[in-house]
Formats: structure tokens, sequence, C-alpha cells
């Protein structure tokens, strides 16, 4: 009688197969359920990051334009998904690239020449002069938008969610 006690007690014992199997596929089915949205929040957070950097470029750029007295000529590349600053003396370089998920879509002030739109942006930062309104829209592999916009008044660069 103490046998078949001992061999019920260890057959009671642990997990069987197809509870195993049911833990495994409500893991699954939540892990589904949940992986659009996460990924969707990341690309979220890396424009907002993006955004945050093209303004501390930017307000970089003319920081040392101001501060320095120095012209400084900002390059803006939506073919090579990058942004470069420098001086006429070379005392100065800054250069930054984007993430490949997030491109620029638009520059302004508009082209002049329209005939040219794939060619790198240039604008001079005069020291003591009146800033350029300057705005970057910047958009991700799935269409969400955000604008860099630096206000010419105040010198101060802005990131807000733009409008699709």
């Amino acid at each position: 009688m103490r046998i078949s006690s001992v061999g019920r007690r260890s057959s009671e014992r642990g997990v069987t197969l197809i509870e195993l199997l049911i833990v495994m596929t409500i893991v699954a089915l939540l892990a589904g359920l949940t992986y659009p949205s996460a990924v969707a929040g990341l690309d979220g957070l890396r424009l907002r990051s993006a955004a945050s950097q093209v303004a501390s470029f930017l307000n970089t750029a003319m920081d040392r334009a101001e501060r320095r007295q120095q012209v400084v000529e900002l390059r803006i590349s939506p073919a090579e998904n990058a942004l470069g600053a420098r001086s006429a003396d070379s005392s100065f370089a800054l250069a930054m690239s984007l993430p490949d998920s997030i491109a620029i879509r638009s520059i302004e002030p508009a082209v002049v020449n329209p005939d040219s739109p794939g060619e790198p942006r240039r604008l001079l930062l005069y020291p003591g002069g009146a800033l350029p309104r300057i705005a970057l829209e910047l958009v991700t592999k799935d269409g969400r938008k955000r604008r860099v916009a630096v206000d010419p008044v105040t010198a101060l660069p802005s990131s807000q969610t733009a409008e699709k």
C-alpha cells in the first residue's frame, strides 16, 4: 500500500505537456497582440529624438554664428539624410546624420530652383543678422511627421507634431 501512494504522489507533481502548451499559446497570443503597438511606440520615440537632435544642431550652429561673430554655412541634404554646418575659416565643422528610418521630407524656405530638388540646401547664418525662417519636416516610414522650425524673432528652434 505504501508503494502505490508514493507512485501517486510522484505523478501528481510537475506540469503536464498539455498545461505547458496552453500557457505557451497564451503567451504567444499576448506577444502577437502587443508587438505592433510596441513597434509604433518605438518609431514615435525615434522620431521625437531625431527632431530634438535636429533642433539642438540648429541651435549650436546659430549660437556659433552669434557668439564667435562668424558666418556659418548650414547645409541640409535630404538625399544623404544629413545636416552639416561650418564656419568660413574652417575652425568650426559639425555634421549630423539621421537614422535610416527617418527622412527629411521638406525644407523651408522653399526651393528657388525647382529643377534640382535633390540638391543640398545651403543657408547662411550671419552674426547679428536676421535669421531665415528655417523649417524641416521629418517623416518616418509609416507616415508620422514632425516639424522642426526656427522662429526668426526669438532664434529658438522648436519641434512639434506635423499634420498628416
